[in-house]
């Protein structure tokens, strides 16, 4: 299982729509349960974007889907970010060479 963060900004749709907001995130949840992944955490935020979603996926390709069906909704947009954990980090350090 790989963690992903999305960086999601409300279209005019989705601000037209803002009252549904809450229905509709059950419903992407609902979703990535059923691609097989999750949701860890859900900020609602201030500042450069509106939500940010942190999300376990089965892998790339699952998380890349899920994100398509998200846009192709049209009420949000969204950057996407794979995020590896600390253990996985000091890895990838450890074996640079130099």
């Amino acid at each position: 299982m790989s963690t992903y963060i999305a960086l999601m900004n409300y279209t005019d749709k989705g601000m037209a729509n803002i009252t549904e907001s809450p229905a509709r995130l059950d419903k992407a949840r609902a979703l990535l349960r059923e691609m097989d992944g999750d949701f860890r955490q859900v900020f609602l935020t201030m500042g450069g974007y509106d939500l940010i979603v942190i999300y376990d996926a089965p892998d790339d390709a699952t998380s890349a889907r899920f994100v398509l069906r998200l846009g192709m909704l049209g009420y949000v947009r969204t950057k996407t970010l794979k995020a590896f954990p600390e253990a996985a980090y000091r890895e990838i350090i450890a074996h640079l060479d130099g």
